[in-house]
Formats: C-alpha cells, sequence, structure tokens
C-alpha cells in the first residue's frame, strides 16, 4: 500500500477508535522532555491530587515508552497531580538507575526486562503472572514498588523479512544456528549484554551469529538495505503490520514474558494517596494489545506526538 493511502486508511481506524473509546491514535516524540509537545489544556488545579508532592515520571528510548509515560502524566494531571515527564532516558539499565538515584520518582517498565536485564534473574518463567510476582519481590527489596500490569504485553523477537524465511527455510529462532557466524543479527548495544538478548540466544539456542549494533528506530531500515539478516524487534512494532516480516517462533522463551508495570518509588503510594495508583492502574487496565499497536503505528507511521496519541485515547475513555 502507498504511504500516502495507508496514512487516510489509518485515520479512519483511529477516528473510529475513538469514537467507541477502545483504542487509541496520537504519538510520541523522541524529546527529553515532551511535556511541551501536549495539547493546550491546563491540568487540574483541584481534585485528588491538589496539593500533593510533585511527581517526576520518567520513560525510555523507544516510541511505545514516549506514549506510555505521556499517557501515566496526562491522566494523574487530570485529577490534580502535578507531574513533570523526563523522556527519552535511554535503555533499562540507564533508566532504573536514574529511578534508584532519585532522578525519576516513576517509570513503565516490562516485568520480563525487569526480572532479567535488572534483577539478573536469568530462568527461564513459566507464566506473565509468575515473571511479575518475581520482578515484584526483587524491587521491593529495594525500596520500590510496582503497579498493576497492562493487559497487552510487548516482547521481544527476531525478526527476518519473508524473502529471507523463504530463501532460509527458517520459522523459528532455532533454525538460524545453521546460518552460523555468517548470520548478522541487529540490535541495540544492550541486546549483546542481556541473557534475554545475544548471551540467552548463544546459551540455550547455540547461536553465533555476527552482532551488527543498531540505534533504537533504524533497525527496519537496516532490514530492508540488507545490513542485517535478523534484528531484535518488539512484537508491538506497527511496522510488523505491513506483511513484509515474519517473527520467528521462540520456543525456549529466551525473551519471557513482557508485560508493562509500573516501578517506583514505594513511598509514593502513600504521599500522593489512593486516588495516585487508581488513576495508574485505570490507565493501565485500558492498554490491550489492539490499543498500544494503534498508538504505535500513528506515531512511528503517521508521524504525530505522542502526547497528542495520549491526550486522544485518555478523552475517548473519560480520562482526560
Amino acid at each position: 500500500m502507498q504511504r500516502s493511502n495507508y496514512r487516510r486508511a489509518l485515520a479512519g481506524v483511529l477516528t473510529v477508535a475513538v469514537a467507541v473509546a477502545v483504542a487509541a491514535c496520537g504519538s510520541s516524540s523522541s524529546s527529553s522532555s515532551k511535556s511541551s509537545s501536549k495539547p493546550s489544556s491546563s491540568a487540574a488545579t483541584s481534585g485528588p491530587g491538589a496539593g500533593k508532592p510533585p511527581i517526576v515520571i520518567g520513560d525510555k528510548n523507544f516510541t511505545e515508552e514516549y506514549i506510555l509515560g505521556s499517557l501515566y502524566q496526562e491522566a494523574l494531571e487530570a485529577k490534580g497531580f502535578k507531574v513533570t515527564l523526563k523522556g527519552n532516558i535511554g535503555s533499562s539499565e540507564i533508566t532504573y538507575k536514574a529511578l534508584t538515584s532519585g532522578q525519576i520518582d516513576m517509570y513503565p517498565e516490562y516485568t520480563g526486562t525487569l526480572l532479567t536485564a535488572i534483577a539478573g534473574d536469568n530462568k527461564p518463567p513459566t507464566s506473565a503472572q509468575q515473571t511479575y510476582t518475581l520482578a515484584k519481590a526483587f524491587v521491593e527489596k529495594h525500596g520500590l514498588t510496582v503497579l498493576d500490569q497492562t493487559p497487552f504485553y510487548d516482547s521481544d523477537a527476531l525478526a527476518v523479512t519473508k524473502a529471507f524465511a523463504a530463501k532460509n527455510h527458517v520459522a523459528s529462532i532455532p533454525d538460524l544456528k545453521k546460518l552460523g557466524h555468517s548470520l548478522k543479527l541487529g540490535g541495540a548495544p544492550e541486546f549483546a549484554t542481556r541473557f534475554a538478548g545475544l548471551v540467552g540466544l548463544k546459551q540455550l539456542y547455540g547461536l553465533n551469529p555476527t552482532f551488527v549494533p543498531l540505534a533504537i528506530g533504524i533497525t527496519y531500515q537496516a532490514i530492508d538495505t540488507g545490513k542485517v539478516d535478523t534484528f531484535d524487534a518488539f512484537t508491538t512494532d506497527a511496522q510488523l503490520t505491513s506483511g513484509k516480516y515474519v517473527l520467528l517462533s521462540d520456543p525456549m522463551r529466551v525473551f519471557g514474558f513482557q508485560n508493562v508495570a509500573p516501578v517506583l518509588k514505594a513511598s509514593l503510594v502513600n504521599t500522593e494517596g489512593p486516588a495516585f495508583a487508581q488513576t495508574i492502574n485505570q490507565v493501565s487496565s485500558l492498554l490491550t494489545l489492539d490499543a498500544i499497536r494503534k498508538m504505535n503505528a500513528a506515531v512511528a507511521l503517521d508521524q504525530q506526538a505522542p502526547a497528542t496519541v495520549a491526550h486522544q485515547f485518555l478523552a475517548a475513555n473519560g480520562l482526560a
């Protein structure tokens, strides 16, 4: 489909989704702070959050995180909370350090990443709930907690083009082993040092690829131009709807379970009052796979801003 036609079709889908209040449209930006990109509506000056201590929310360095940060920010501000959003901080390792060092009070994290990249627990969990329980137990040892996890999950996955899959007869990650060191595997720099990444792929599947570090945002360009043969994709990537790519199955669950749960200072739950956690949990409960995919598409493909996406979704669901 031509990009212009795709945008017109996408716009129609998003308009309908907002009208029935079940999906989101909008976008995200990669600026260091996205507060300025919010729709021009004044934050509530009354409500359960009025007079509470200010909150600093962070988010990581890719589209979906920008959207999540904006969603939680605006929903809290609508309840009268004073919120600053520090966006595009970096990888999980960097953003978690910003939390523990007091630079931010909260950020949205993927439960499996929290468990493996932060807690260092590389034993593959058996379910999403077990992943959440173990991740929560870990952070509680450090004065933190996690709120409710989202219905949607966004797992890492290895993606290839349909042409590559057909030529090399690959449908699952183990099928890549036969390609040995000639396989060019792309991913963010931190992918090379994570168990839910290159380390686990080598240990569990015996892969021995040539790793190609890629900046987040250019992975699809890299595979389309032949710079890499396979790359670390996210299962909610908007580009996957094009039909050009194949996600390889992960029978040994090296990438685990990846629902989103805000991780935050445990003290916030008390100092901010019950409406704080209730508001965040309400937003999280609405984030289905369909909703997040549509928001990601509006940002990545239709070039809208994250705060605009967040506002339209929250307004459609009566939270803005």
